[in-house]
């Protein structure tokens, strides 16, 4: 079967294009832009992949070589009216649908059992745990993740595996198009509020997700939070977070030792191996790209965009901080002006701990224009104490800033967004191994 992946540069669609390879499907694609996923997927074998989404191009495709099923992201209507791919495929019965049911027929095809993260924070962590442990225990094992790791792909499909793990996004409603064998819910906290615009709408998504799944586990809160706190349901497991073994890991930061518990309580549910015996494994957990990465002596870049995530990269800065005698420097990119008009009122204490705070402008994406630009200036109103805080943009005096925090020997952690113009990327630009 010949599928084309529209986005094929973009995280997930890549990943998914990735694992039809492997899978022993013909792939080709588009996108309108070179990302810095494109090389892996033509190092892997595919290389019909077009820098050009237009209706042309896609027509002269399907005249060499018919395309059986189109594969698109939900971000595809967002940037056209009327995508010309998507007119093209439905013209000629060409067979169309977003990821979420092409992977859906890949795992029923190759009969393989889908273990699901899910949950406002944690996940990619928490995935990226999961298939860690089933590596050192060498199980075969498929997996998609959401930020790339140093030992594996950012996906893999093993046709001799019995498990697929994936990262079970709730953007669009993704989670609810499956059925898991088996569910770990990371942490619940109402968010893509233009998708979900009430909290109770947020919690019954989660509950839905819940009951399609055969078996999930889940932090107490939040069965709590979505209304399962009574529950007696054998086909959900509880978890405790004030379990003593959670502090005795080795993780950095007690979010970090949370997800790491939830990943070994998977692995244990999936081959029976005891807990005791995989605490050395997670012990040993080398981390994951912008999840408190270290990308030069004392800075680190954080992908952070809720307060839960925030407060989770400040609890682990500050054990590092602590550790070392130092003080914490923040740099915050707040990412979608959208969300901080959700989220301002709850920044009081969000960087407790931090000696120094610098606000840059909010990351912009999927944003309503209807709402008008939350400055640096009026978000840093917010905090408990304002005091800490200034405003910043990405530019010499900031680098400066950064240098002269790095001479004194603070810590200094960006909790940023992620892609093209972020940060993050300004960061690796200026401070990496490959600075200019």
């Amino acid at each position: 079967m010949h599928v084309y992946f529209s986005g094929i540069g973009g995280a997930g669609i890549s990943a998914l294009a990735l694992m039809a390879k492997q899978a022993g499907f013909e792939v080709s694609g588009s996108d309108m832009q070179e990302t810095p996923y494109l090389p892996a997927l033509r190092e892997h074998g595919i290389t019909d992949i077009a820098i050009d989404q237009s209706y042309e191009h896609i027509a002269a495709v399907h005249a060499t070589r018919p395309i059986e099923w189109y594969v698109y992201s939900s971000a595809l209507a967002m940037h056209q009216t009327e995508p010309d791919e998507l007119r093209f495929c439905r013209e000629q019965a060409v067979h169309t649908s977003k990821r979420d049911e092409f992977l859906n027929m890949l795992l029923e095809k190759k009969n393989q059992k889908l273990v699901a993260l899910a949950g406002t924070h944690g996940k990619s962590t928490t995935t990226a745990m999961v298939v860690w442990l089933c590596k050192q225990l060498q199980l075969p094992v498929s997996y998609s993740l959401g930020a790339k790791v140093s030992f594996g792909d950012l996906s893999h499909f093993d046709l001799g595996s019995e498990y697929f793990i994936y990262e079970c996004d709730e953007f669009d409603r993704n989670f609810l198009a499956f059925k898991p064998y088996l569910s770990g819910i990371t942490g619940i906290a109402w968010d893509h509020h233009e998708i979900f615009p009430t909290l109770e709408n947020y919690n019954e998504a989660f509950r839905d997700f819940i009951g399609q799944s055969q078996h999930t586990i889940i932090w107490q809160s939040d069965a709590h939070r979505v209304g399962l706190s009574a529950v007696s349901d054998s086909n959900i497991t509880l978890m405790d977070p004030a379990a003593p073994e959670i502090d005795n890991l080795k993780i950095v930061g007690r979010f970090n030792r949370e997800d790491a518990w939830l990943a070994m309580q998977l692995v244990h549910a999936m081959t029976g191996t005891s807990l005791n015996d995989l605490a050395p494994h997670i012990n040993l957990f080398p981390g994951l790209t912008q999840r408190m990465e270290q990308i030069a002596p004392n800075l680190y870049s954080n992908y952070a965009h809720t307060l839960e995530k925030i407060q989770g990269g400040m609890d682990a800065a500050q054990e590092i901080a602590t550790k070392n005698g130092q003080e914490i420097a923040v740099l915050y990119e707040p990412l979608t002006n959208r969300r901080q008009h959700y989220i301002k009122e709850d920044y009081k204490h969000g960087f407790t701990g931090a000696k120094k705070l610098y606000w840059l402008p909010s990351y912009l994406a999927r944003e309503d224009p209807a709402l008008p630009i939350l400055s640096p200036e009026e978000l840093i109103t917010y905090l408990d104490d304002p005091s800490i805080a200034e405003p910043a943009e990405m530019g010499d005096a900031l680098k400066e800033s950064i240098q002269q925090h790095l001479a004194d020997g603070d810590l200094v952690v960006a909790m940023n967004a992620s892609g093209k113009g972020s940060l993050d990327e300004w960061l690796r630009k200026h401070f990496g191994k490959d600075k200019e």
